[in-house]
């Protein structure tokens, strides 16, 4: 896969957005900005694999990337927290 600078600048912002909506959401549990990029991204994986198990999509641009990776950046936030309270 060849990813352009603009598709990695685009990645990186709709990470970042994601990472600061699901912290704000979670109520604080936020890792800084550097911390939301990978939050975010790595949320939009979770959401990119558990989505389809359960048969259901959200909306196409980039608004539905914000929210496909904010809701899975939230379902990583709240397993960070299940894991730091163990």
């Amino acid at each position: 896969m060849d990813m352009g600078i603009e598709s990695l600048v685009i990645v990186l912002l709709i990470g970042a957005v994601a990472g600061w909506l699901a912290g704000t959401i979670m109520d604080g549990r936020g890792f800084g900005l550097i911390g939301n990029i990978l939050v975010g991204i790595i949320g939009a994986f979770v959401a990119g694999l558990i989505f389809p198990m359960l048969g259901f999509s959200i909306a196409t641009g980039i608004l539905g990337s914000i929210i496909h990776a904010t809701i899975g950046a939230i379902v990583v936030l709240f397993v960070v927290g299940l894991v730091k309270r163990a």
